[in-house]
Parts: C-alpha cells; sequence; structure tokens
C-alpha cells in the first residue's frame, strides 16, 4: 500500500498522488490527522531543480538487449510525470522518492557539454554513437530554461559525432537546425514516442508532456528538415493502449515517421506500485483487467527484469501484439531495422578561437 496523499499539497498537473520511499530507505512517512477540526493550510506543489556536477558524462553498459553501449543524460528526474516511467526507481538512489520527488525535484547537470568535449578528447575514446535520453528526458520543460542540450549538440556537430535521442518534449523543436546539420551527415536519430492518440488518456498518464497531437508535429517538422524520425508505440500499456498500435503507426508514418519500435510496458521495483495506485485513481473499472494482462505478459508477476525479456514481455498475448506491430509496420512502407550512423568523420574540431570561447 502506498501511504496517503499529504493534504497540504495541490498536485496540479502530476502523475503521482504521494511519496513512497524508495526502497533503500528504513523509515517511511505517512500523513494523520491529529484530531483538530480545523482547515490546514494548502500550497501549490511547484518543481524544484538543483545542480550536480559530475567528473563525467558519458555513461557505458553493456546489456545485451539494448542497441547502444553509451549514454548521456543532462537530467535526473523527469517533470513530465509519466507515471509508468521505468526510470523512476533511479531516484532512490538519491535518497528521494520516486513518486512525485522524481517528477518535481529535478538534477541538472549545466557542466555536461564541457565534460563531453573533454571527454571527446581523449586518446582513449573510440566513436560509437551516443544516446540521449534513455533514462529521463532531455527536451522536459525545465529544459527550455536552462538550454543544456544544444550546447552538447555543438560539441557533438564540432566532432562530427553521431547521436541517437528519445524524447517527447517539444522543445526539441528549438535545435532543429543543430539536429538537422548533423542529420545531413548522417549522424543522428531521433526516436518520438508516443504511447495513445487519445488527448485525455494521455493528459493522465503523462500530465507534463505534449498532448499527441503535438508529437506528430514534432514528427513532422523534424522529417521535413531531413532528420529521420522513429515512432516509439512505447509503453504498450495492454487493455488501455494496446489496441491503438495500428493507429499510432498510422498516425506517425503520415506525419513522416521512417522507422518504428515497440516496447511492452515495464514496472520495475517501486513503478509497479505507483502504476497500481494510478489505475484504481483514475481507471478502477479497469484496474484488475489490466494487472491481469500485465502479468499474462510478465510470468504471473508484476515486472520481468531479465535480458531479451523485458521489453518485449512472453506468452500468446504479447506474442499477438508483435506481431501485429510488424504487421502494420510492414503494411504501412517503414523501414526495417534502424540506419546505420557515419562514425567515419569522428575527430577534434579545427582549433578556431570561437570554438575554444565556447566553455
Amino acid at each position: 500500500m502506498l501511504p496517503p496523499s499529504d493534504p497540504t499539497e495541490r498536485r496540479r498537473a502530476r502523475g503521482s498522488a504521494s511519496r513512497p520511499a524508495g526502497r533503500f530507505e528504513n523509515l517511511a512517512r505517512e500523513h494523520e490527522s491529529d484530531g483538530w477540526d480545523l482547515v490546514e493550510e494548502t500550497q501549490l506543489l511547484r518543481t524544484e531543480v538543483v545542480t550536480e556536477r559530475p567528473r563525467s558524462i558519458i555513461t557505458r553498459n553493456s546489456s545485451p538487449d539494448i542497441s547502444f553501449d553509451r549514454s548521456i543524460n543532462p537530467y535526473r528526474g523527469c517533470e513530465h510525470g509519466c507515471i509508468y516511467c521505468y526510470a523512476r526507481p533511479s531516484h532512490a538512489y538519491l535518497g528521494l522518492s520516486p513518486g512525485l520527488d522524481f517528477e518535481t525535484r529535478i538534477t541538472a547537470k549545466p557542466d555536461a557539454a564541457e565534460l563531453l568535449q573533454r571527454e571527446l578528447a581523449r586518446p582513449s575514446y573510440k566513436v560509437a554513437p551516443i544516446a540521449l535520453g534513455t533514462n529521463t528526458d532531455p527536451y522536459q520543460p525545465v529544459e527550455a530554461r536552462l538550454a543544456i542540450m544544444p550546447d552538447i549538440l555543438r560539441v557533438l556537430r564540432d566532432w562530427n559525432h553521431p547521436v541517437t535521442l528519445v524524447t517527447r518534449g517539444r522543445t526539441v523543436l528549438r535545435d532543429l537546425d543543430l539536429w538537422a546539420e548533423l542529420a545531413a551527415r548522417n549522424q543522428a536519430l531521433i526516436g518520438i514516442s508516443i504511447t495513445t492518440l487519445d488527448a485525455a488518456l494521455a493528459r493522465a498518464l503523462e500530465p507534463r508532456a505534449p498532448t499527441p497531437e503535438v508529437r506528430l508535429r514534432m514528427i513532422r517538422e523534424l522529417s521535413r528538415a531531413g532528420v529521420p524520425v522513429r515512432v516509439m508505440v512505447a509503453p504498450v500499456i495492454p487493455v488501455l493502449t494496446e489496441p491503438e498500435i495500428e493507429s499510432i503507426l498510422t498516425a506517425a508514418r503520415e506525419a513522416g515517421a521512417s522507422t518504428a519500435s515497440m516496447i511492452a510496458l515495464r514496472l520495475p521495483h517501486e513503478v509497479a506500485p505507483l502504476f497500481r495506485d494510478w489505475l484504481q485513481r483514475h481507471k478502477p473499472d479497469m484496474a484488475t483487467h489490466v494487472m491481469n494482462r500485465v502479468q499474462a505478459m510478465r510470468g504471473g508477476r508484476d515486472n520481468d527484469s531479465r535480458f531479451g525479456h523485458r521489453f518485449k514481455g512472453e506468452g500468446t498475448e504479447a506474442q499477438l501484439a508483435r506481431q501485429r506491430f510488424r504487421l502494420a509496420r510492414r503494411r504501412l512502407g517503414y523501414h526495417e531495422g534502424m540506419p546505420a550512423l557515419d562514425c567515419t568523420r569522428f575527430g577534434p574540431p579545427p582549433r578556431t578561437g570561437d570554438q575554444l570561447s565556447l566553455f
């Protein structure tokens, strides 16, 4: 059971309703009435941003079911507040709640571009595409103010370094010229995730993310600028969004997406109780059905973290969903697989005064 909501907080456009303790915490807090029949003063819950100064910015991984071996995440936490976000448990490493803290207490890394410049300049560095937004969205709302991404993209452009992105943030269009420049060299691929085309359902699931209509516009403008776009039908939620697989692929293809992928809903660690709580608040008549279908794809559990299973699920229904996706992708003329990005041009930029003054 999750703790009850704090009655003094007004949680406008937030995905979670409470702050359950992370899995590493020994203590948990619950709000309880003191017995006095007094109206407590409430205040609007606002986003807090703190600065982190890490020693390095490129994170390495050796997962056998991930297509990249290095990534950059300019932020910890994500203000989009998607209730199903698999990155929520990472906030527990900071001693914060994967619930409301994840979407209201954001950590930013303003030195990301400078750190990237130093790491690319190391003689031991071997080039391969860098993935952006693999944990939290680098184009979440706070990026419109902090503008960390443009400097990262300029470094990658100057070094002729290939890059991929996963986002649902509209601020990506602010940097359209940089993405178009990288794409012209075959060094960029952007993935736009669309969970549902139902604006009301999207608002409940992803309270501060752009609407489905805006995301389709993002695909359209990026593709018109020559940036290859992958639509990510993700996550596929049984009962709620799974019936929309074909319609999402159709709308994204019409908008200009050239490749497509699909990921089944994942509920690791603290995400499972948060998602169950969301179902009881927003879809109580469907909650049992949804979770039964989730568990049918996860070997009777809320989650299955095994390599080779965590993104796909298992069982008859998971297989049928993947088959529907593959048939629709083929019928709509999507390219099979992801385009290979050009790593052959990588090298240090000319040492000009403008570039040396960047940092």
